[in-house]
């Protein structure tokens, strides 16, 4: 008995709160004042304080004493923030049509036959399409040394791998240049862009916009502080971020490359629309014109650097050198924020064949922890997976085998890419789908890189006669 004495399970820890919380099966583990039993966030559970506690307006996660509320609000972490001057709500979010409403209808509500005619749709909607993608496992030299590092347990190991293979495809695309700007998107800790970083040491001139829209701990930003490079943190969500008016991008007017590693869902298509909402239209230049503009790696005298347009006017256009991003979680996608609305329609689909396709992509990951042979430890990507309400390791009570649905479910995830890879091709870019890793070392493990046609063009003209 006297080991289970003061263990946190059945009895509170030395100097903690004796509070049980009985949905984590355990005493609150808040260190409390000297004299007292209970943390303030439980002192009504004690008679040891007359004072009422009541749920924060602002956020009822936490509770405030009632006589100090309005304090409480003047200093409450949750209390709304004055918005940035690149806040722009929804400007990234599409359109909000009423007659684009999808009905929210599951898959298992759904009969065998409404099943089997959506997969014909979708097998038919294929036609034509490269489903097959190339494996393009590649890696950098910046991460040959923490790769090699035998502290790094298996879930470090396979982060980096990642962002080697990222970053080694971007080097084969010419994405690893000086005089740009790097934004990435979902960017977490900023491990991507500290890595790109890494390998842009000796060039110059080159900047990161790191855009969150939550609060991070354990940032890697503090590590260049004091370096040549800008490494600039947004928070802010995706759907209202302005790119046009951001200080960093108005002040240096350096072309922009779009990064991303596991970019969920339809923060995917928010990062499209946010690059290229206000880049391209009918009666401007087309990219490959304004990327030759600006292209001065290993140009002759009769090139001209690339201007740093200072000053620049909130509103003018961007110049995108191109992107890299890892796509994930196809079924958190949303139809109005889908940037492949038109790719969809010309194949006589609309947004409830998109609500079902997206629901569905889920198969295609949901099964492999039930029936893969060497996995053994989840990773918080592998956990969103399983967050879907359709990512259930059943048959869909028979009819349908776990081997046709994980099928299905990746059939349905390129569909809504080749949505994307559409919408890049009409601004001008090349665009490509690979596998950047393999499904051992994550089973989101698609890369999105596009490129200005002008790049295709330049290499071209270096083939021989």
């Amino acid at each position: 008995m006297e080991d289970s004495v003061g263990d946190g399970v059945s009895a509170p820890l030395p100097g903690r709160c004796a509070f049980y919380v009985a949905k984590k099966r355990r005493y609150c583990k808040m260190i409390v004042g000297r004299g007292k039993t209970f943390c303030g966030e439980h002192a009504n559970a004690g008679e040891e304080s007359g004072k009422k506690r009541i749920p924060c307006p602002l956020d009822p996660k936490h509770t405030v004493f009632e006589d100090n509320l309005a304090k409480h609000l003047k200093k409450c972490n949750s209390k709304e923030k004055p918005k940035p001057i690149y806040y722009v709500k929804d400007i990234n979010a599409g359109s909000a049509s009423e007659d684009e409403s999808i009905e929210e209808i599951t898959i298992a509500e759904r009969s065998k036959e409404e099943l089997d005619e959506l997969i014909v749709k979708l097998k038919t909607a294929l036609k034509g399409l490269n489903t097959k993608l190339v494996e393009n496992t590649l890696s950098h030299s910046a991460l040959h040394e923490p790769l090699n590092d035998p502290k790094n347990g298996d879930s470090a190991f396979k982060h980096l791998k990642q962002q080697a293979s990222i970053l080694g495809n971007m080097d084969v695309l010419e994405l690893l240049s000086p005089n740009r700007c790097y934004i990435e998107f979902g960017a977490g800790k900023g491990k991507l862009s500290h890595w790109i970083h890494i390998a842009l040491k000796a060039a110059e001139n080159v900047n990161f916009l790191l855009v969150e829209r939550s609060s991070t701990r354990f940032k890697v930003d503090g590590k260049h502080k004091n370096a040549d490079s800008t490494f600039d943190r947004l928070q802010v969500d995706i759907q209202h971020l302005d790119l046009c008016k951001v200080p960093l991008l108005r002040e240096k007017g350096l072309p922009v490359i779009g990064v991303g590693k596991h970019l969920c869902g339809a923060a995917t298509d928010l990062a499209l629309r946010c690059l290229f909402k206000h880049n391209c239209s009918d009666n401007e230049e087309p990219p490959t014109k304004r990327v030759k503009l600006h292209q001065n790696e290993g140009a002759g005298d009769d090139i001209k650097p690339v201007p740093s347009n200072e000053g620049r006017e909130a509103g003018e256009k961007l110049i995108v050198s191109g992107l890299a991003i890892a796509l994930c979680c196809h079924h958190r996608c949303d139809w109005r924020h889908y940037v492949g609305k038109e790719f969809f329609r010309q194949r006589g689909l609309g947004p409830e064949e998109f609500g079902a396709f997206q629901r569905m992509s889920s198969w295609a990951t949901c099964g492999m922890r039930k029936f893969g042979s060497k996995i053994t430890e989840k990773t918080s990507e592998e956990e969103e997976h399983e967050m879907s309400e359709e990512a259930l390791p059943d048959t869909l009570n028979g009819l349908m085998s776990v081997e046709d649905r994980e099928q299905i479910g990746w059939l349905c995830k390129r569909l809504i890419d080749h949505g994307r890879l559409y919408y890049l091709q009409k601004k001008g870019f090349e665009t490509s789908l690979k596998y950047y890793t393999s499904r051992d070392i994550s089973l989101e493990n698609v890369l999105l890189t596009a490129v200005p046609t002008a790049n295709q063009n330049r290499d071209e003209s270096k083939q021989p006669s």
